[in-house]
C-alpha cells in the first residue's frame, strides 16, 4: 500500500514539475525572471508590438527606477549566438523579440561594476489551449 501511495505521489509531483506551468506572473501579467541571487530584484517580461519589455521590480513586486542598471540579451543557437538590440525606457528595458522557439539569455547588472546575473527565457510562442496565452507566459499549473 505504501508503495502505491508513494508511486501516485511521485507521478503527480512529476506532472506538475515537468509541465509548462510553474511560471510566476507579475502585476502586469508578464513573466517574472529572477535578476538577483536573493530574490530582491525581478524582471517582468511583457510583449508589445514585437518587442519585449522588461520592467524591474523589487522584492515586493513594486517598480524600480532605471538608473545605472544594465542588461544584455542574446538569442540564437550555441553555434551562432546573436546579440539582441536593447534600449531603455521610462519603465525598464526594451528588447527585440528573439525568433519564436529560441532561448533568450539575459545578463543583468545592478551597476557597471556589479556581478552579472544570468536569466533564461524560452520564447515559445505556441498558444496554450486552456489559457490562450503563449507558452512563454502560460501559468496554467499555478491556478
Amino acid at each position: 500500500m505504501k508503495t502505491k501511495l508513494t508511486t501516485i505521489l511521485l507521478v503527480l509531483t512529476a506532472g506538475v514539475a515537468f509541465g509548462h506551468g510553474g511560471i510566476e506572473l507579475g502585476p502586469n501579467k508578464g513573466r517574472i525572471v529572477e535578476l538577483s541571487t536573493n530574490e530582491t530584484m525581478h524582471g517582468e517580461v511583457t510583449e508589445k508590438d514585437g518587442k519585449l519589455h522588461i520592467a524591474l521590480l523589487d522584492k515586493d513586486m513594486k517598480p524600480v527606477v532605471i538608473a545605472a542598471q544594465e542588461i544584455t540579451a542574446t538569442a540564437g543557437t550555441r553555434e551562432a549566438p546573436e546579440k539582441l538590440a536593447v534600449g531603455k525606457s521610462d519603465t525598464g528595458f526594451v528588447i527585440s523579440a528573439p525568433p519564436a522557439g529560441q532561448w533568450m539569455i539575459l545578463q543583468y547588472k545592478e551597476r557597471a561594476d556589479a556581478k552579472t546575473i544570468i536569466a533564461r527565457l524560452h520564447f515559445n510562442t505556441k498558444v496554450c489551449d486552456p489559457c490562450k496565452q503563449p507558452e512563454w507566459r502560460c501559468a496554467c499549473a499555478m491556478k
